[in-house]
């Protein structure tokens, strides 16, 4: 669940970027088309660039320690609980909105169905033309819909002319890819805003097509005697749909000169960006994975020689401390059998209690190689006693499994968290 609300967030700050870099660098151009390969382009790459997952490793001269997983003293409170609970809340709240958003798209879908079903079909110039006195001109797929047909009059020859641009560039497909994209980004204003603006550059391509064989003075007259409210169905490019003046500005502006192409070139750095940020995970090298306790991996810290362990200090038979060996020291009994020793030891100091104290005591030590326990050295303190409570454990604990390096035993440095959580 939370790497589909990760998946989201990214995706959707994907989205709002490609929205903003379009609108500020690109959308006074007049190269309609590659705006309209730029915005399908960069909408796609929004939605693989998160899914992706490279790992750049780096070198570093850091060190480390094996790394217990964390025990818990006390009860688990209803803080986390309800943490679970937002992020469950939020996710069925996503959900909801993709099915009334499937719903809607359905529900459009079968409504145009119907009545292109109930329309007069008839051939004009190659082009299928839908007639039917509910329709608005507009483009559907293949379908050219229009309330009426007359070819011997100019202004509807004009708005076939529009329309058969949308069908011949196939801009249905490019909103059937919106609406999806819609769906899945229902809570992401911006994806409305991106609709806006690849609506706003098929309307500019079918504009640029009339006005290649009628007066710009004329078609923009039509255009200003036809305006409709709303959008018609989700796949549908309407004729007069909306920004009237801006489509009208546009086909009065002087096309833009070649080296303004120059400004496509700015996608690249900016997608760039985007997969360095979303999907490159820098690791340093001497981060692993080590083996598998109590179902969690912990990780370890090796250095650019693989499994060469580091030597850090000596121990007090005189040996080296290895932070990383190539087999790690094991408690009596394994994971489970440390678990019930230290649930059995530990116990919430009565002073912590009194003053409300929680929070993770780290604590340092050394298994050495005769498997005794030794250098306890407290990492993060929390007071109340609970630093104190959480050495003592370790000083009593039974002796462990020493580690070892190409066979031999070893002493190793360990890494334990303590939480203190009060009920």
């Amino acid at each position: 669940m939370n790497a589909i609300l990760i998946y989201l967030l990214e995706a959707s700050i994907c989205v709002a970027i490609t929205v903003l870099f379009y609108r500020i660098v690109l959308s006074e151009l007049t190269f309609f088309t590659l705006n309209r390969v730029i915005l399908i382009g960069m909408l796609m790459l929004s939605f693989i660039i998160p899914m992706l997952s490279f790992k750049l490793g780096i070198t570093s001269l850091g060190t480390g320690e094996i790394t217990l997983p964390e025990f818990l003293v006390g009860k688990e409170v209803a803080q986390e609980a309800v943490s679970f609970t937002w992020q469950e809340l939020v996710f069925y709240t996503y959900l909801a909105g993709v099915v009334v958003m499937t719903a809607h798209l359905i529900l459009g879908f079968f409504t145009s169905q119907r009545l292109l079903g109930k329309s007069r079909l008839m051939r004009y110039q190659d082009y299928w033309i839908a007639v039917h006195p509910k329709f608005i001109p507009a483009s559907f797929f293949s379908y050219i819909l229009l309330p009426d047909f007359n070819p011997d009059r100019s202004e509807q020859r004009q708005i076939v002319l529009h329309e058969s641009v949308h069908v011949r560039l196939k801009h249905s497909w490019d909103l059937l890819l919106i609406q999806f994209a819609k769906i899945i980004f229902w809570f992401n204003p911006l994806i409305y805003q991106f609709e806006r603006s690849l609506r706003e550059v098929h309307e500019y391509q079918a504009d640029q097509g009339v006005t290649s064989t009628y007066s710009k003075r004329e078609y923009s007259g039509l255009l200003l005697q036809m305006i409709t409210g709303g959008q018609g169905w989700h796949f549908m490019n309407n004729f007069n749909q909306f920004q009237t003046k801006k489509r009208i500005i546009m086909m009065s502006k002087p096309q833009s000169q070649k080296r303004e192409m120059r400004r496509f070139l700015l996608a690249i750095p900016v997608l760039a960006a985007l997969f360095f940020v979303f999907s490159c995970e820098i690791t340093p090298e001497e981060d692993i994975e080590g083996p598998t306790m109590n179902g969690v991996k912990e990780v370890v810290k090796i250095g650019p020689s693989d499994i060469t362990a580091r030597v850090m200090e000596i121990g007090k038979d005189g040996e080296p401390i290895y932070d990383v060996v190539e087999k790690q020291p094991d408690p009596v009994g394994g994971m489970a059998g440390w678990n019930a020793y230290l649930s059995e030891t530990l116990t919430y100091p009565a002073q912590a209690k009194t003053l409300g104290i929680e929070g993770t005591v780290i604590l340092m030590f050394t298994v050495n190689s005769d498997g005794s326990l030794s250098d306890i050295e407290v990492l993060r303190a929390i007071g109340g006693g609970a630093d104190e409570e959480a050495v003592r454990a370790i000083e009593n604990a039974p002796n462990w499994t020493p580690g070892s390096q190409k066979g031999v035993t070893v002493n190793t440095r360990m890494r334990l968290p303590i939480r203190f959580k009060l009920s």
